[in-house]
Parts: C-alpha cells; sequence; structure tokens
C-alpha cells in the first residue's frame, strides 16, 4: 500500500469515526466519510488486542492491506475509510478475506458499480 494511501493520524480516525457511517459482516466493519483531499482514498486498518498476539494482528493488516490493494481501482474515490478486523477472520484464508472484504465494502456503497 503505498505511504500517500494510508490513514495515520489520531484526529482522522477519530473523525471518521465520530462523522463517518459504518457497515459491518461477521469478519469486518468499515467506518467511511467523504473527503476532497483522499485521493483516491485513503485506508486505515484496526485490529485490536481480542485478535491474538501482535504477529496475528500485524499479519492480519497486512493481508487487510494488499486486498485492498488489489481492490484500488474499484474503490470510489474521495473516500477516508478504516477497515477493523473482527476474530473470525483470523481463520480464513486469503480468498475467503478477500471476498469478505469485497461484500463489506460493497455493503457499504464504496465500490465503484460494474457496467
Amino acid at each position: 500500500m503505498r505511504r500517500k494511501l494510508r490513514l495515520r493520524s489520531r484526529e482522522d480516525f477519530n473523525r471518521i469515526y465520530r462523522g463517518g457511517k459504518s457497515f459491518a459482516n461477521g469478519q469486518f466493519v468499515v467506518y467511511w466519510s467523504r473527503q476532497k483531499i483522499a485521493d483516491p482514498f485513503r485506508l486505515g486498518v484496526s485490529a485490536s488486542k481480542k485478535i491474538g498476539n501482535a504477529v496475528m494482528r500485524n499479519r492480519m493488516r497486512r493481508m487487510v492491506k494488499e486486498i485492498v490493494r488489489h481492490m484500488e481501482d474499484r474503490i470510489v474515490p474521495g473516500t477516508d475509510f478504516i477497515l477493523i478486523v473482527r476474530k473470525p477472520a483470523t481463520a480464513m484464508k486469503l480468498r475467503e478475506m478477500e471476498k469478505s472484504v469485497g461484500h463489506v465494502l460493497k455493503k457499504a456503497g464504496l465500490l465503484k458499480k460494474t457496467d
């Protein structure tokens, strides 16, 4: 994931949590808000200690970032979003995670319409 596409500051996370919309499925939660400065989008990934030890949390963050990187051309521009990893996602294979992330982003309306 390119550096300019990452959400890093606490203020950005808090702004999205407070003022954004959210959607969820069993494995992921997405909070998002429209931002003009997000070109094409910015992503933050959160994995709490409930997920597991540091190795597991970092692995999940890396996998989610890679999945979103592959979906980059399908994501609606001008959007900041945070993907929160839930415990059931730790048992999933990469293909299942791709489907789950795609599902939650589609549910939130963050994927472009395909013709």
